[in-house]
């Protein structure tokens, strides 16, 4: 009996998988007009994401929502990213990542409108999220996307002390 149930789940998964993998597919193949489908998305952003902020779940800073409840019917997952020069001031570091975020966000048809999560990680936590509230007001509009800053000890690159990773819905 349990042999059956791990196969059912195994079955079950693949079958998952295949159909998200299916719509991904669907989503980059039907989608020929990069220009037209970031109008689209633009127009159609702020109608589409709202920010939920219940009384007992406040926010540590103004520029980012608790939740973020959001419609669409395809999602752009961006990698972490990092800033094109690690010996660059902090804000410069912010600003280039953010800067790299917006041309992945151009490519998949979005823009930072689209965006209803941001995770960070930071080497130097406590130093250097103020400064990335700061700088993240630049590129995030309201209703503000979702947002989880997390401290760690290094990252995949030596001598990258920031990335900054995130999900558009379109």
């Amino acid at each position: 009996m349990a042999a059956f149930q791990r196969h059912d789940q195994s079955h079950r998964r693949r079958e998952f998988l295949g159909g998200a993998m299916l719509g991904v597919a669907g989503g980059i193949v039907g989608c020929s007009d990069i220009g037209a489908v970031q109008s689209a998305a633009a127009a159609d952003a702020k109608q589409r994401k709202q920010a939920i902020r219940p009384a007992g779940a406040p926010s540590a800073d103004a520029s980012y929502s608790p939740g973020v409840l959001a419609e669409g019917t395809r999602l752009l997952f961006v990698s972490g990213q990092g800033p094109e020069d690690v010996k660059a001031d902090m804000e410069t570091q912010i600003r280039q990542t953010f800067d790299r975020i917006g041309l992945i966000l151009k490519a998949g048809g979005a823009s930072f409108e689209n965006v209803v999560i941001i995770r960070s990680f930071w080497v130097h936590l406590a130093r250097d999220l103020p400064l990335f509230r700061k700088v993240r007001r630049d590129y995030l509009i309201e209703p503000y996307p979702a947002s989880t800053a997390v401290g760690t000890t290094e990252l995949a690159i030596p001598g990258l002390e920031l990335e900054i990773e995130a999900v558009a819905i379109l």
